[in-house]
C-alpha cells in the first residue's frame, strides 16, 4: 500500500509541477545535502507538495504516546539516485543533536518494514510542546511508520531537525571509536560498539570523534567506567535523575524499550574497553 500511493504521489507531483515553478517560501528551511547536492526545502512548500500525507503514529518517540502528523516521504526528498554508496545519512538537530540513520531505512518505500517520513509543522497548527519542555519537536521531525519492524532505535527519530546531510560511515571518518582489531568477533565491547554509534553518538563524542554537540566526550579526560561502578553507571543510563541532578540537565533516561539490558550491558562493555584505547 505505501509503496503504490509513494509511486503514485510521486508521478502526480511530476506532472504538477513544472522544473521552472517557483517554490512557495516564507518559513523554515530544512538543508538536504546528498551525494554533494545541497536542496533547501521550506516548510510551507513541503507541506504544499502533492506527496505531503497524513501519517498516524501510535507510539511517537518524542511525546510518548499517538501523534498524527501532514508529512513528506524522506525517500522522495533524498531521491534513490542520488546517495553514494557506502555512505550513511546524519540528521542534525538545532541543538546539535546528530543521528547516525543507515540508508536501506532511509530509502524505504515498500510495506515489509520500517518507512521514513519527514513531518513538517504547520504554522497555523503548532505541535504541542514537549514533554518538560517548552517547545515542540518542529518544524521538521523524522518520524517512523513502522519503525518495529526494522529495528528502528529510539535516537534515530530526530526532532527539531535543521538538516540531512550523506557522510561516510562513522567508522571510517572516526578509525578512533574502532575497538581492539583483536577481540574476539563475539565480544561484547565488539558488539556494544555499534550500539554506541547509534544510540550514544547522537549526543556525545568519544576520543574527539563525532559531531554531536549535546552531551560531554566520553572519553576524554575520563572515561565513565574509571569514576562510576558498573552498577552505578548502568542506573545513569537508565535514569540519570536517579544518580545526580543539577540545572539544565539534558539527558533522557533509556527504558528497556529503548535500550534493552542486553545492549546496556554491552554499551558498558564498549566503554570499559575505550577507556584503555585513549589516543593522545
Amino acid at each position: 500500500m505505501i509503496a503504490r500511493l509513494l509511486a503514485a504521489c510521486w508521478l502526480l507531483f511530476a506532472a504538477m509541477v513544472p522544473a521552472s515553478a517557483p517554490a512557495l517560501a516564507g518559513g523554515p528551511e530544512l538543508t538536504i545535502a546528498v551525494g554533494g547536492i545541497e536542496r533547501r526545502f521550506d516548510r510551507d512548500a513541503l507541506l504544499a507538495r502533492p506527496d505531503a500525507v497524513t501519517v498516524d503514529i501510535p507510539a511517537d518517540v518524542a511525546y510518548g504516546g499517538p501523534m498524527r502528523y501532514r508529512a513528506v516521504p524522506l525517500a522522495s526528498l533524498i531521491g534513490l539516485d542520488r546517495f553514494p554508496a557506502d555512505a550513511v545519512l546524519e540528521g542534525v538537530a538545532s541543538d546539535g543533536f546528530a543521528a547516525t540513520l543507515p540508508p536501506e531505512l532511509c530509502l524505504r518505500t515498500d510495506d515489509q518494514g520500517a518507512v521514513a517520513f519527514l513531518a513538517v509543522e504547520p504554522a497555523d497548527r503548532p505541535w504541542p510542546p514537549l514533554p518538560g519542555k517548552t517547545v515542540s519537536a518542529g518544524p521538521f521531525y523524522l518520524v517512523w511508520v513502522r519503525p518495529e519492524a526494522s529495528g528502528v532505535r529510539s535516537e534515530q527519530w530526530p526532532y527539531q531537525l535543521a538538516r540531512l546531510v550523506s557522510v561516510d560511515d562513522p567508522l571510517k571518518r572516526w578509525p578512533q571509536l574502532a575497538v581492539d582489531a583483536a577481540l574476539p568477533s563475539d565480544s561484547a565491547a565488539r558488539a556494544g560498539q555499534a550500539v554506541f554509534v547509534t544510540q550514544c553518538m547522537a549526543c556525545h563524542r568519544l576520543s574527539g570523534a563525532g559531531s554531536a554537540e549535546v552531551g560531554p566526550d566520553l572519553n576524554r579526560p575520563m572515561n565513565p567506567t574509571e569514576y562510576l561502578t558498573p552498577a552505578g553507571l548502568a542506573r545513569l543510563i537508565r535514569d540519570p535523575r536517579s544518580v545526580r541532578s543539577w540545572p539544565e540537565q539534558r539527558m533522557p533516561g533509556f527504558d528497556p524499550a529503548m535500550l534493552s539490558d542486553a545492549d546496556l550491558e554491552r554499551v558498558i562493555a564498549y566503554l570499559g574497553h575505550m577507556a584503555g584505547r585513549k589516543l593522545p
